[in-house]
């Protein structure tokens, strides 16, 4: 493929299938490791968003197929993995990256939302892994990528459930990651800190009262996340940070726990409220693809 590097022999020709990849860390994965001479297969709620992101991918010589999808349902799950395994018969990497968040008062937050929430942060994350793991296993080889967040160990004010859902999504990989130990196929929680991605504009429409979250001076880029990615898929480890000081987060709670009680509470407070509207839209399940 012309203007392609190819940097890691071993990674090329392996299919991706990445969730949330209509934008931000799963549109930015999707790019790099097309250009790394993988297939990628997109799975999003957004169709117009997937096509134009496997249109890009394919101009530059990529390879990938799209799958609108609401993972909130479980019936949309199984038809991903059936479009999938019709077509390319097994995958050798899962990105766990779909997620939503919420920013405010637990007790404000609508119960829909927090199912949401669930559903697609928790259960649809662990039963994509139970989908593929058996496959990876019978094939000898394979990658489950979960992208968590330092959100999964800071249980602050705000995120009640969001960061709950994180801390799962740490502990869930870490087994798995000592279940696989010595075997062929890998487990691995990335945990980035704040991210320039829509996550924080949709935080703040689901939040009560449209707060903001806060974080997002600091945040890095997608193609940081990216990065770090596919970097995983060449030297497998149990879990990495974004930026890699944010591997210091965890200490933050043991060290300065306290001073977090007293002053988070006043931060969530201090944030203006918005007005905002979230309206949901029915998502159709078909399969797209570009060759």
């Amino acid at each position: 493929m012309e203007g392609i590097v190819i940097l890691m022999i071993n990674t090329c020709d392996k299919v991706v299938l990445i969730t949330g990849a209509s934008s931000g860390i799963g549109a930015a994965t999707a790019k790099l490791l097309a250009r790394k001479c993988m297939t990628v297969v997109l799975v999003a709620r957004r169709e117009d968003r997937l096509k134009e992101l496997t249109a890009e991918i394919c101009k530059i010589g990529g390879k990938a197929s799209f799958i609108p999808a609401d993972l909130t349902l479980a019936e949309d799950r199984r038809r991903v993995q059936d479009s999938v395994i019709k077509r390319y018969e097994h995958i050798d990497v899962l990105v766990n990256n779909a997620g939503i968040g919420y920013y405010g008062y637990a007790a404000q937050m609508p119960w829909r939302t927090a199912l949401d929430l669930v559903q697609l942060n928790i259960e649809a994350l662990v039963q994509l892994t139970l989908m593929f793991l058996p496959q990876m296993q019978k094939h000898g080889s394979g990658h489950i990528i979960n992208i968590s967040s330092i959100a999964g160990g800071l249980p602050n004010q705000g995120i009640a459930l969001y960061g709950a859902s994180k801390a799962f999504v740490d502990a869930f990989t870490t087994s798995l990651y000592r279940e696989l130990k010595g075997t062929s196929v890998h487990a691995s929680t990335v945990r980035p800190g704040a991210v320039t991605t829509e996550f924080f504009d949709t935080a703040q429409l689901v939040s009560s009262g449209g707060r903001r979250t806060p974080g997002e001076g600091g945040a890095v880029t997608p193609d940081k996340v990216a990065c770090c990615i596919y970097k995983l898929l060449d030297h497998p480890r149990r879990v990495a940070y974004v930026p890699r000081i944010m591997a210091l987060s965890p200490l933050l709670e043991v060290l300065f726990g306290w001073a977090i009680d007293l002053i988070g509470p006043v931060l969530l407070k201090r944030q203006k409220p918005e007005v905002a509207v979230v309206q949901a839209q029915p998502v159709p399940v078909i399969e797209g693809k570009c060759r």
